[in-house]
């Protein structure tokens, strides 16, 4: 009997192992939220937690209650993963080299060298691999988001013209200057003689400087203006914020002149033009293209759209086959098949990075070799190339990208919230 018991107590131990082991691993690392097909875990959640708290201490930023915290970056990881989700769904990836790039201006807009970078990364327990994936994660939602987001704003012609007519605009379309000056002061009550003497002295210091003087040098050493010991140096500003005077001169000169003497009430003024950004005046180079998109989907895989796309191109160049009417028969872009793939004249900045790249480097009456871009699979036939005076046009482009990237925040809040409500989401904690 006492045998019997044993035997029952080992069957029962075996037979709970299994369901104990499962428990435990269960535990380490349990699902808390289910957003359609996808999970996040546990160990997801509390490496964004603990990320996000060494990051506010070493900013000295205080953090809300532990559970507001975990429940506002379950929210924000939800809103990630309904995004990536999407990306996947529409092909869109991230290269090893576009990670590399953002990682080099990350450097260089913080000013870090290897080592520098290394340090914050295990300041934060980071390795370099775990930074990595971190900005790919980053660059495909921005990618998807720009891809899709963008298309659903629309900004009437009507729109651009009533922002050019505010005062908002001389702002926002007004071009950037960066100056150097040089003040030579006059009393408001000076008299003739005073008047010359400050003028001569202007003169000559401009002098010095077309002789080679180094601006910094003399703004120390003889300039009267606040920015004296600065070397003179007013930085980057918007015409619409400089006086009146210096808006009228930055205009007129190229970089890295210098302005003759031009008199104020406050004196004789000397400005060196360091850089301009901007311009209203804009020759473009335009291309004209068009083109054939197939999209992936259950039926057509990634091979099989590289493949009929290279079919297509061979029939182009070697049979004479007619690329619009291929177009109109095959291209999946709804914008443009009906015109034959037609693009029209394109500016730079105009399409996504991928097809820009390939419409560069495509000689005119040639066909790009089948290439990927976040829609699809692509070839391109480059039509033409011209030089088009685009002043008014990049006025109104400027007016029209102020507009969007007002809205653009508020229709990224609103993709997401359709998004989620299309979902299916639940959350286990």
């Amino acid at each position: 009997m006492r045998l019997l018991k044993k035997s029952l107590q080992a069957a029962l131990f075996t037979a709970l192992v299994p369901n104990l082991a499962f428990a435990a691993v269960e535990i380490l690392d349990r699902v808390v939220a289910t957003i359609d097909e996808d999970v996040i875990t546990q160990t997801e959640l509390d490496s964004r937690v603990n990320e996000v708290t060494q990051r506010s201490e070493s900013a000295g930023v205080r953090l809300p209650p532990a559970n507001v915290l975990r429940e506002q970056i379950l929210d924000q990881l939800i809103n990630e993963t309904l995004q990536l989700s999407t990306a996947r769904r529409y092909g869109v990836t991230v290269s090893d080299q576009e990670v590399l790039n953002a990682m080099g201006n990350l450097m260089k807009n913080r000013k870090w060298d290897e080592a520098a970078l290394m340090r914050q990364l295990q300041s934060e327990g980071t390795s370099v691999e775990e930074f990595k994936g971190q900005l790919r994660r980053q660059l495909t939602m921005q990618n998807i988001s720009q891809g899709l987001v963008r298309s659903r704003i629309k900004i009437a012609e009507q729109d651009v013209d009533n922002f050019l007519k505010s005062a908002d605009a001389k702002f926002w379309i007004s071009p950037d200057y960066n100056l150097s000056h040089i003040l030579v002061s006059l009393p408001p009550s000076a008299d003739v003689k005073t008047s010359k003497e400050a003028e001569d002295k202007a003169m000559s210091i401009y002098q010095r400087l077309k002789d080679g003087a180094k601006f910094e040098e003399l703004a120390l050493a003889e300039s009267d203006g606040p920015l004296a010991l600065k070397g003179g140096a007013m930085g980057w500003r918007k015409s619409s914020d400089l006086p009146t005077l210096f808006a009228d001169i930055a205009p007129k000169l190229d970089e890295g002149e210098v302005s003759r003497p031009e008199r104020s009430r406050a004196g004789f003024h000397i400005l060196k033009l360091n850089g301009k950004r901007g311009e209203t005046k804009q020759i473009v180079n335009q291309t004209k293209a068009r083109h054939i998109l197939l999209k992936t989907s259950a039926i057509l895989n990634d091979d099989q759209a590289q493949a009929k796309l290279a079919e297509f191109r061979r029939s182009v160049l070697e049979e004479d086959a007619d690329f619009a009417e291929l177009a109109k028969e095959h291209s999946e872009d709804i914008a443009s098949k009906l015109s034959g793939g037609d693009l029209g004249w394109a500016s730079p900045g105009q399409f996504v990075p991928a097809f820009e790249q390939n419409m560069a480097v495509t000689k005119i009456g040639n066909i790009s070799e089948p290439f990927k871009s976040q829609f699809g699979w692509h070839i391109l036939q480059v039509q033409d190339r011209r030089a088009e005076d685009m002043t008014e046009q990049a006025i109104r482009t400027r007016a029209r990208n102020v507009l969007m990237s007002r809205r653009f925040e508020d229709e990224v809040q609103l993709w997401i919230q359709e998004m989620r409500d299309n979902a299916f989401i639940e959350i286990k904690i």
